[in-house]
């Protein structure tokens, strides 16, 4: 089935001249690797390609060479749309509502909605960005230093460094291959995942003093306040999520993050084998992975969090 998806790939991008590609709002290296790296490999093949994130690049990716041409809003007409690393059409954002059915639909997430007409959802590879990696030079194109910096920022960010319990030999021997041309390892890894803005390290400061921990779970909570006195310039959590999910002692992390149109951002991250939170994100419309999963739910901060904290208990058990 993989070789008959990927063919079927291979030629939907021979045959496409102006190409839109976007990926989930509020995007992670993994999304936004996957964006330039395909993106890039595209237009040196001499395609017509936008690629579009509704939220933008975040700062700490604008190193990357591409990320200038990103636009938050596709113009004027395409004859192939492409979506990257996001498991539900609706987390592209509203600006491609009616935008029409993806051609292409490529994902490493397990809760992939399959909304595509071709879907190449490889939910054991570590990143969609491996994904592209491997399959980039089997469609025809080179993977060049800009592209490989790209490529290699969505790995080594999904995988926190090399961290995650699904990363495996293979997917080093793939990052090798990558440095090879020519990209700095070391400097992709500090500024993706080390270096923080003196307002994210503030803003941290608020989520860590506002840490509980019950029936297994550490939770931290981040406010619109917070954002607010901090002057952290995101909606996100400033992955603060990978810190809280180090505490010893605990099987679950979580961070909920208040946001501006009434909703309510909920990280989870599964801190033993055998725990899967993308069950629970996809009971409340999220999705995700069996070790780290999200959800945007609509309603008021006081509201959510106990509902969630309730359900993330009792469907698992703690």
């Amino acid at each position: 089935m993989d070789k008959e998806i990927t063919g079927a790939i291979k030629d939907r991008l021979a045959k496409a001249n102006k190409i839109v590609i976007a990926s989930h709002v509020r995007p992670d290296g993994d999304a936004i690797g996957s964006l330039l790296g395909l993106g890039l490999a595209l237009m040196d093949s001499g395609k017509s390609v936008q690629m579009a994130l509704v939220d933008g690049i975040p700062a700490s990716f604008r190193h990357l060479e591409g990320s200038e041409l990103v636009l938050k809003q596709p113009n004027g007409d395409h004859d192939t749309f492409i979506t990257v690393d996001c498991a539900d059409f609706k987390r592209t954002g509203k600006v491609f509502e009616n935008f029409g059915q993806p051609d292409i639909n490529i994902d490493h997430h397990v809760t992939n909605e399959r909304y595509g007409t071709l879907n190449l959802i490889e939910a054991e590879e570590v990143a969609t960005a491996a994904i592209l990696a491997k399959r980039l030079p089997e469609w025809g194109f080179k993977i060049t230093r800009p592209i490989a910096a790209a490529l290699l920022t969505g790995i080594v960010t999904d995988t926190l460094g090399f961290r995650t319990s699904n990363t495996n030999p293979s997917a080093l021997r793939l990052c090798a291959e990558l440095m090879e041309t020519g990209v700095d390892m070391p400097d992709l890894y500090m500024r993706s995942l080390v270096r923080k803005s003196f307002a994210a390290a503030k803003y941290w400061g608020a989520g860590l003093s506002s840490m509980e921990h019950r029936n297994g779970i550490v939770w931290g909570t981040l406010t619109l306040e917070d954002r607010k006195r901090t002057g952290y310039g995101g909606n996100d959590d400033a992955d603060l999520i990978n810190l809280i999910s180090a505490i010893d002692g605990n099987k679950v992390g979580m961070i909920f993050v208040e946001q501006n149109d009434n909703h309510v951002k909920v990280s989870w991250r599964a801190l033993e084998p055998g725990i899967d939170v993308s069950q629970v994100a996809k009971h409340f419309k999220g999705g995700g992975h069996a070790a780290a999963a999200g959800a945007d739910i609509p309603g008021a901060l006081n509201e959510i969090q106990p509902l969630v904290l309730k359900a993330t208990c009792e469907m698992l058990g703690l």
